[in-house]
């Protein structure tokens, strides 16, 4: 009998400030390293995306989020060539508000925040984020990435 395919789940905390969003430089992760982010990161067992994306901040970037000031933004469905990462479904959720300035709260995986406008993205943003951020950008709720 065959095997079912796994898919990972991951959540992103989009952090928007006048127009900007927050993203961290990957840094001695074995992922995209030197490459730019938003806060993000797999869920965990019995833990809902939204849950994953508000202690992902918090883990990442030290600042505090309600649920409910989440808001869902975009959905996608990644997959990865890379047989040994798997096929992940990745929800975005946007926010403006939170309590505590952010900050590298994990050095050992982080060497750069930025606020950087969403269609002003650097070029070092990882491929599959620019492109849900464009998404984003223009209303398109659901992404297929990968193929």
């Amino acid at each position: 009998m065959k095997d079912r395919h796994k898919v990972k789940t991951a959540a992103h905390a989009i952090l928007e400030r006048d127009g900007m969003i927050l993203l961290a430089r990957r840094f001695n992760t074995g992922f995209a390293d030197g490459l730019y982010q938003m806060p993000s990161g797999h869920t965990e067992v019995d833990e809902y995306p939204v849950e994953a994306a508000a202690r992902e901040a918090k883990e990442e970037v030290g600042v505090d989020i309600v649920l409910e000031d989440l808001e869902l933004v975009h959905a996608s469905y990644r997959i990865n060539k890379d047989d040994h990462a798997g096929d992940y479904v990745d929800f975005y959720f946007r926010t403006t508000k939170w309590s505590g300035e952010p900050y590298i709260a994990e050095p050992e995986k982080c060497d750069q925040l930025i606020w950087a406008a969403i269609d002003e993205l650097p070029g070092e943003t990882i491929a599959f984020i620019q492109q849900v951020l464009a998404d984003i950008r223009t209303g398109i709720p659901f992404s297929q990435i990968g193929r």
